[in-house]
């Protein structure tokens, strides 16, 4: 990765940080069923390390393709986006529609209050 396109995405991620503000607070979802939605996913991902998928520890913030110890694919390096509510929704939806090329082999949560409570739980678990 260039220093340039560190940059980029280091100055994208603290804009996404300081408009979100306290982003995990606005968040709306159910978390005590998030909670249940996430252990469903528990072979794939952790919240502090990494599995089959990367750790979802700081994710709210975080640029998509980012952390240095995991494999991404070259489309999540690419995608450019900052993980919070809005974008977990989209991805959640349609993994592989959102990023084609994703090494997420999973369909997607359709339903839309589930995605809620998922990333409801998201936002309190995965909170510095």
């Amino acid at each position: 990765m260039t220093t340039t396109t560190t940059l980029a995405r280091a100055a994208l991620a603290l804009a996404v940080l300081l408009t979100l503000g306290a982003g995990a607070a606005r968040v709306e979802g159910d978390a005590t069923r998030g909670k249940s939605i996430y252990a469903r996913y528990a072979g794939c991902h952790a919240i502090a390390r990494n599995r089959v998928g990367p750790r979802h520890a700081g994710l709210f913030g975080r640029a998509a393709g980012s952390l240095e110890d995991y494999a991404y694919s070259g489309a999540m390096k690419d995608w450019g986006l900052v993980w919070d509510a809005a974008t977990l929704d989209r991805f959640l939806a349609d993994p592989r529609g959102v990023v084609p090329g994703t090494k997420m082999g999973f369909a997607g949560i359709k339903d839309a209050a589930e995605r809620a409570d998922l990333i409801a739980y998201l936002a309190e678990a995965t909170a510095p």
